[in-house]
């Protein structure tokens, strides 16, 4: 059984259709990346599954249990956790703080925040430093901690690079690994095709808000994705997938 289940699922923004008709499901230990330039939907996506966002129609389930009609900090407590663009930190609050927050979900498991300060070893010793005062690969690294101690199955991560400097994209990308290891389920929303490809297992592209391609990243050629990014050479209409 897939630990993440998403059918059908269609969303809007006001008159416009952001998600249509999009199905996929994601393993247990899986990495998935979901591909696509600005406005192709990717984010409404990921928010729609975290609970973030008002779905028209559709459901998803995790671990087989239905999460329609939850509200978002009850899909947390249920094992789903979302690192949202623009990392969303209390600013006011240390990066201790903002980790202790993510503890009080009370789901048991490995991470925690001494895990988190080990596996991000430029935050140890600013842990008592406001997340307004930190540098953007900082807040980046705090927002994923926070997340990954509320010991979730299903990690989204949306626009991880997004604004970081190489340096900083390295120090977020190491840890990929480590969630492979521990069996923790990955989507993540990027736009820098070379990233994602080289830590998922599988690939979905989407444009204007549908899917036209999916499968194991293997079974693509980097021309195949780019074309299907970009909508060239009838990929829209003819969605080729890999199941």
């Amino acid at each position: 059984m897939s630990q993440l289940e998403v059918n059908n699922l269609t969303a809007h923004h006001g008159l416009l259709t952001a998600v249509r008709e999009v199905s996929f499901n994601l393993n247990k230990g899986e990495i998935l990346a979901i591909v696509g330039a600005n406005g192709a939907g990717k984010s409404t996506l990921l928010r729609s599954i975290a609970g973030g966002h008002k779905t028209y129609h559709g459901d998803v389930h995790l671990n087989g249990a239905p999460l329609s009609g939850l509200h978002a900090y009850q899909r947390v407590r249920l094992g789903l956790a979302l690192v949202p663009e623009g990392r969303r930190l209390f600013p006011q609050m240390t990066i201790q703080e903002n980790l202790a927050l993510g503890t009080q979900v009370g789901r048991k498991g490995s991470w925690s925040p001494d895990r988190i300060f080990e596996m991000f070893s430029n935050l140890a010793a600013r842990r008592h430093n406001k997340a307004q005062n930190l540098s953007g690969g900082e807040q980046q690294a705090t927002a994923i901690g926070r997340a990954l101690v509320t010991n979730p199955d299903v990690l989204l991560l949306d626009e991880v690079s997004l604004g970081l400097s190489p340096a900083a994209v390295d120090r977020v990308y190491s840890i990929m690994p480590e969630l492979r290891r521990s069996q923790t389920s990955v989507i993540v929303v990027e736009q820098d095709l070379s990233r994602a490809l080289s830590v998922a297992d599988r690939v979905i592209c989407m444009l204007e808000g549908q899917i036209v391609l999916m499968g194991k990243t293997s079974e693509f050629s980097r021309d195949q994705i780019v074309e299907a990014y970009f909508g060239l050479n009838g990929s829209k209409a003819s969605g080729r997938r890999h199941d």
